[in-house]
């Protein structure tokens, strides 16, 4: 009787001892595997809930600046409108694989225009303080901009040293080239983390 107790505890011992040794080929196979998933998962991310943006140029000085790297949130618009002061980042189509990081200033179906540095929607002054200084000119802002159903006017912070709506080469920005609302700044370390 004790003889078979100890057969049997041999035995599981061996078994165990068994399934603790893997093969190189299962542990090769594991790493791929986890790689793998580690990419997809990458990719769902970048694709579809946020991105890495770093801001080129001084448009958006003095709440951005060149080389601020960010993290914009691409998922949220799939829920919620862009709003007014948003800070986006668009498709400029003009220019393949290049994107503009600006301020929502005009919503879909406003009327905006600038008369002597001001911004007027639907008539009345925009109360806002996010441009660095007083702006100079007005584009095509000159005359009233109607925007449409799904699209917005951008302006940079950097008023006067900004390709933005008032650029006919950038117009009116469609709610369709608008890839995200930049959401966090990760770098420089010590500046404002999430944007306003």
């Amino acid at each position: 009787m004790e003889e078979m107790e100890e057969e049997k505890r041999e035995e599981k011992k061996a078994a165990g001892e068994a399934g603790q040794k893997k093969s190189p080929v299962r542990d090769f196979m594991e790493l791929v595997l986890t790689l793998v998933f580690v990419y997809i998962v990458s990719m769902l991310i970048v694709t579809y809930i946020g991105q890495r943006t770093i801001v080129e140029g001084p448009s958006m000085q003095n709440t951005l600046q060149d080389g601020d790297n960010l993290i914009v949130n691409k998922i949220g618009y799939r829920f919620f409108e862009p709003e007014r002061f948003d800070i986006v980042v668009f498709d400029y189509l003009y220019e393949e694989n290049t994107e503009y990081i600006k301020r929502i200033i005009g919503l879909p179906g406003e009327t905006v225009q600038i008369i002597d540095g001001t911004i007027y929607i639907d008539g009345e002054a925009l109360e806002e303080n996010f441009g660095k200084e007083e702006m100079v000119g007005a584009g095509i802002a000159a005359m009233p901009i109607e925007l449409g159903e799904d699209e917005y006017f951008v302006l940079g912070d950097n008023r006067n040293h900004s390709k933005d709506s008032r650029d006919p080469l950038v117009g009116k920005v469609k709610r369709s080239q608008i890839v995200g609302k930049a959401w966090i700044r990760i770098w420089p370390l010590g500046s404002d983390f999430v944007l306003k």
